[in-house]
Parts: structure tokens; sequence; C-alpha cells
């Protein structure tokens, strides 16, 4: 037996003696007994020592011990497992994902808002007009945009087409902090002009969720941007305008915008119409 192979049988020894173990067998050459035999425990300073010349070559190092499971299957002592840390756990499964909520709060949606720059009109904005009312309206009125004084305000149709919307809900019998009120954008577009596609692409999925917040049993969409921003309608406002429209389980009005009114006076007999439709629908659906 050559000396590096002593040093290795020197150090599997030591190491199983550490573990308890002095007994060990062996099978008898050209037979299929197995019989016992005292293995003699030998230090390793009873091991020769290298000749000179071996000497100056770097004694091979003792192999690692073996695993504790391993060693503790030989001396039957009893194996607890630890289980592993999470992150080794993520490495062999991947954790299922929270729960999502079923619905979402007002409060949520403007959070996650927060200081938009999703389009263009961040740029030219003074505030984001997010839209205020019952987070539990019965009835919520969708409009174009927010115009100059809704940017200064930080309010929804607080200018004169605000004004004449709180004198149609009045005249129905609805209170202004009844219902809930929003535009499809909820940036002022420079000049008032009509919001362009990139824009309401941009906004109107907080629209929506604030309308899926709120379950509305109607939507009144104000003037022909929010028609079909909400409800896709490709025809001209005036041919749809009082009709309704059904929108998941609830029900959807297309009725001109107040500012439309104001340019066109002669409507506003219309718009009242319109109004009137939406207090008897909510008399009947409730």
């Amino acid at each position: 037996m050559d000396n590096r192979l002593k040093q290795e049988l020197t150090a599997w020894l030591e190491f199983y003696r550490e573990l308890g173990i002095e007994d060990f067998y062996r099978r008898k050459p050209g037979s299929g007994g197995i019989h016992s035999a005292t293995a003699p425990m030998t230090s390793t300073a009873a091991a020769p020592r290298p000749a000179a010349s071996e000497a100056a070559k770097p004694a091979p190092s003792a192999p690692t011990p073996a695993p504790t499971i391993m060693a503790a299957a030989v001396t039957n002592v009893p194996v607890t497992l630890v289980p592993p840390t999470s992150a080794q756990a993520l490495n062999l499964f991947e954790a299922p994902p929270p729960p999502r909520r079923a619905t979402e709060t007002l409060e949520e949606i403007r959070t996650d808002l927060g200081d938009c720059q999703r389009c263009k009109l961040a740029k030219t904005r003074k505030h984001i007009v997010f839209g205020e009312g019952n987070p539990h309206a019965a009835v919520v009125f969708i409009g174009e945009g927010p115009g100059a004084d809704e940017d200064e305000q930080g309010r929804p149709f607080v200018g004169r087409a605000g004004q004449l919307l709180n004198r149609m809900l009045q005249a129905v019998g609805l209170k202004r902090e009844e219902v809930y009120i929003c535009n499809v954008v909820k940036c002022r577009p420079p000049g008032n002009r009509p919001p362009e596609k990139d824009e309401v692409e941009a906004c109107s999925p907080f629209l929506f969720r604030q309308v899926a917040a709120i379950k509305p049993r109607l939507i009144c969409c104000l003037g022909a941007p929010a028609m079909r921003t909400v409800l896709g309608v490709k025809e001209g406002i005036t041919r749809v305008r009082g009709r309704f429209f059904d929108y998941g389980d609830a029900k959807a009005i297309v009725a001109f915008h107040p500012a439309y009114v104001l340019r066109n006076p002669r409507e506003e007999k219309i718009l009242r119409e319109d109004f009137e439709k939406i207090r008897d629908f909510l008399k009947t659906s409730g």
C-alpha cells in the first residue's frame, strides 16, 4: 500500500472514529459470508513519514467528510430536515401571485395615476382633474376633458358648462354630490381642442377603472368624444342622443355636452329632455 493510500485511509478512519464507528466488516475472498474484524484505529501520528524525496511534495488534503445526512444514516442518528430558506424555495417553484382584489377604490386608482406623465398633455396642464362626487353613485357623468377653469381648480365641470350641468341636475331633482362627474382625459387639451387618439388611449384605462369601482346603474356620456370612447359608437351624436345602451350590468345614455348647448342655446330643451330620461330611469331601476 503506497503512502498516499495510507494517508487517505487514515483520514477516513479518523472521520468514522469521531462518529463512534470502530467495528468494520470485510467479505472473505471466494465466499459469500461476511466476517467481522475489528480494525485498529491508526492515528495520523503512527503513519510512516514520507521519504526525503517525497517530503518536498505537498501533502494531499484529507477528503471532504461525507454529508451529515449520510453519516447519520450509518450511525442511526435521527435526522431533522431543515426547510429551505425562502430564497431557496423560490429556486424550486414559483410562489402563487397574491390574489387580486375584486374591486379597487377610487383612492387607489388616483394613487396609481400619480403625477401622470403618460401623454403629452402633462407638459401643458396645471392640475390633474381626476373626478369628484359620490364614490357609490347611481349615475356617472363623463365629459370630454377639463377646460380652463377645471385646469385651474383641479375639479371637473366648474366653469360655465359646469354651472349648466348643475342646473340640469337640479331640474330633475338630483344633487351634484349624489352623482359622480369625470372626463375621458384628466388633463386639459391646449385651447380646449378635442383629445387626440394617443391621449385617449393613455387616459381611458383610468376612466374605465373609475366606472368599475363606482358600479353605477347608469352612465351618461356628455358629448361625442365620451360617446365614442365609452360605447364605441361611430354615428353622429344627434342620431343617438337620448337612447339607452347596454354597458355590462349597467345602462348608458348619450346627451349633448353642456358646452355645446352654451354655444347653441336652442338645444337646452333637448338636454333637459335627456336629463328627464335619466331621472325616470333611476326611479324605475332602483
